[in-house]
């Protein structure tokens, strides 16, 4: 399953290849073959976890899936992108204890299981590979660029929210003479970064962004909006608001996609519907059309850079890092983990190759700048 980082995409699929051409190229056992035409990407999924089929490359094979044309939908599958989507529309699953479900879920598996698999900083998003060669460079130029279009200064004080590991705390606080205060769900997180970053200005608390009161210079939040779920994507956008000092500066970075929706691609939908039970749950991508209209707030979009093609090969690189460290994690983890963990990787990694999903840094400001606001490449 190690899959090489600079190896290309090798498999263009013809217009008239269908899903279901692509699947009987690959997959022939009838109990696979049951589970997919029952529940199509889920299916596909699950039968990948319980181990009945195996292909050379698992991500050409998910992006042929994720580029072949429209085919009808089963109709559990149907019922199920039906169900979840009134759910997320009608409740708010992140209230209460619930904002703390995915850091126990999901970020507190275990730091032995994401220092095998992530760069040496622990960065859990997308790296920036404009000029870099390998991920421990991307990820590093990617928490630089943050840091120059926020326009940080000595002494300011600044709030991520989301803060992970504490990699962009630590590079802030230690290159730019800022004040940090991190906050996260996780408390696995919140015990490595607060040990990273001690001997620093660096405050890590375990803390749901809506209790925050304080105001800060600058604000960050790198990936974690897709966590807030669908009914709090603008009461993100107010907390943002109510804690940016007049004339701040807020940078996010974020995934943006078109989910469980009537004008949503159905097969990325089945895909989405399997990430949420099994990876991330109760997640959403907001659609950019969320990112831009901020009723209620005072805050104005400065500059839009998108770089998903480097979403693409953080993946694949994070891929490699967790396949060739398995020995590290084989006795905690066992093998449907381990394929549960490909499966995820390698079919985010079809999702932006296949452009159904996105990743951009948005730079807002607070009541606009007094200077005009020079973008950072």
């Amino acid at each position: 399953m190690t899959c090489t980082l600079l190896r290309k995409p090798n498999i263009q699929p013809s217009v008239d290849t269908t899903e279901s051409m692509v699947i009987a190229q690959a997959i022939s056992d009838p109990v696979a073959l049951r589970q997919i035409r029952k529940s199509g990407m889920f299916g596909l999924g699950e039968s990948y976890m319980d181990g009945l089929w195996e292909v050379d490359q698992l991500d050409d094979f998910l992006t042929r899936i994720f580029q072949s044309p429209p085919e009808r939908l089963p109709p559990s599958s149907f019922a199920g992108i039906i169900l979840s989507s009134l759910l997320s529309r009608l409740f708010d699953r992140q209230a209460g204890r619930g904002a703390f479900k995915i850091g126990r879920e999901h970020y507190d598996l275990g730091n032995d299981l994401f220092r095998v698999m992530l760069d040496r900083s622990m960065t859990y998003t997308s790296g920036y590979w404009a000029d870099a060669d390998d991920l421990d460079t991307a990820q590093e130029a990617k928490l630089e660029l943050m840091c120059q279009k926020l326009d940080l200064r000595p002494g300011m004080r600044v709030l991520d929210i989301g803060c992970g590991w504490g990699n962009f705390a630590h590079h802030a606080a230690s290159e730019h003479g800022v004040h940090v205060t991190g906050i996260t769900v996780s408390s696995e997180q919140a015990e490595v970064a607060s040990s990273r970053c001690i001997g620093l200005p660096v405050d890590i608390r375990i803390q749901d962004y809506r209790d925050l009161s304080e105001q800060f210079d600058r604000i960050v939040s790198i990936e974690m909006i897709e966590a807030v779920g669908r009914r709090n994507v603008p009461r993100f956008f107010q907390a943002v608001n109510h804690c940016l000092a007049d004339g701040g500066i807020f940078g996010l970075q974020v995934i943006t996609g078109d989910m469980l929706s009537r004008t949503s691609n159905r097969r990325m939908d089945q895909f989405v519907l399997w990430l949420l039970k099994y990876i991330f749950p109760d997640g959403y991508l907001p659609l950019p059309s969320e990112l831009v209209e901020l009723r209620g707030t005072q805050l104005q979009i400065e500059d839009w850079h998108r770089f998903s093609a480097d979403y693409d090969q953080t993946l694949m690189s994070w891929v490699e890092r967790f396949n060739n460290g398995w020995d590290e994690l084989r006795d905690r983890h066992g093998d449907r983990f381990r394929r549960q963990w490909n499966f995820y990787l390698h079919g985010c990694a079809a999702a932006f190759r296949s452009g159904l999903i996105d990743v951009q840094q948005i730079i807002y400001s607070k009541q606009g700048q007094r200077t005009r606001y020079s973008s950072v490449r």
